[in-house]
């Protein structure tokens, strides 16, 4: 999840339903408030650990937090030397958990089909829009950690991306390695309230309007696939935070397309390989935690 949210594009939420870990992690978060602190006063810690599934929760946060200073440099690597490749292998997750999904839905009925247009163009919408640049105060970055927290917990919706978006992408990399320990608290915070707020809301969306709801997350994955697709021409740059022009729009074309452009190969065959291997893992993944639960 630390490495998919670091990446602007990917989801974190994506990740977290790829592994099985998605109720959990929101049933988890639904239990942070101030219930779970009335229960470490008043009981204790061990009974307030229990109750916010402390093992759990330390655990995926503890991997977030290695991955983001580890494995998520590996991936930039990837991402700047084999792009192809690895949207490709992105992409293959992401359709074997469509799949995976879709097996859930019992009965589609009308109002689920909506739902599922619905998500797949809210994603799309977000993944063509053109990113801006607001302000960077204190209360914009709560703002913008509240929302960014949200769409990380999304399937489908990168957290990261949404920053690129708003303009605070640059803002909160520079804050974190210059130290500013004011936009780091108000980052922090933004993202706090937000997962105790949304993963309520959302909890509150799955127990009532399960089947609606899956139906939308499974929209949210599929409109993804537009930014995972791995043939894309550069249609605008940027400079970032070191000086450097890098690509800000990008534009979906044909691996044929790709190749006269750039006049390079399109590598199709080894793409349709990666692409196969993520949905292996998925599906392996999924036949393990079948067994597992047994």
């Amino acid at each position: 999840m630390g490495a998919a949210d670091v990446v602007p594009g990917v989801s974190g939420g994506t990740i977290a339903f790829i592994s099985g870990i998605y109720d959990e992690l929101l049933k988890s978060l639904k239990q942070l408030g101030p219930n779970a602190l009335t229960i470490l006063f008043k009981q204790g810690f061990a009974e307030f650990w229990r109750h916010i599934n402390g093992g759990f929760l330390l655990a995926v946060f503890a991997g977030i937090l290695i991955s983001v200073k580890t494995f998520a440099s590996l991936i930039s690597f990837a991402l700047d030397n084999h792009p192809i490749l690895i949207w490709s292998f992105f992409s293959g997750l992401i359709a074997a958990s469509v799949y995976l999904l879709a097996k859930q839905q019992t009965n589609w009925r009308p109002v689920n089909y909506i739902s599922l247009l619905i998500g797949i163009g809210i994603v799309y919408i977000i993944s063509i829009s053109t990113p801006s640049q607001l302000p960077s105060d204190w209360w914009f970055l709560f703002l913008g950690g509240f929302i960014a927290i949200c769409a990380m917990i999304l399937p489908g919706v990168s957290g990261s991306f949404i920053l690129l978006l708003l303009g605070l992408y640059s803002v909160a990399l520079n804050a974190v390695k210059n130290m500013d320990l004011i936009a780091l608290a108000a980052f922090g915070f933004g993202c706090i309230a937000g997962l105790m707020v949304f993963s309520r809301f959302l909890s509150w969306l799955l127990d009532r309007y399960y089947q609606t709801t899956i139906a939308l997350l499974i929209g949210f994955l599929i409109g993804s696939l537009n930014v995972t697709w791995p043939w894309k021409q550069v249609v605008s740059t940027y400079v970032n935070r070191h000086g450097e022009t890098v690509p800000l729009i990008r534009e979906n074309v044909l691996p044929s397309t790709f190749s006269n452009v750039y006049s390079t190969d399109s590598q199709l065959i080894f793409a349709l390989l990666a692409s196969l291997f993520g949905i292996l893992l998925v599906i392996s993944i999924e036949l393990i935690a079948s067994k597992l639960k047994r």
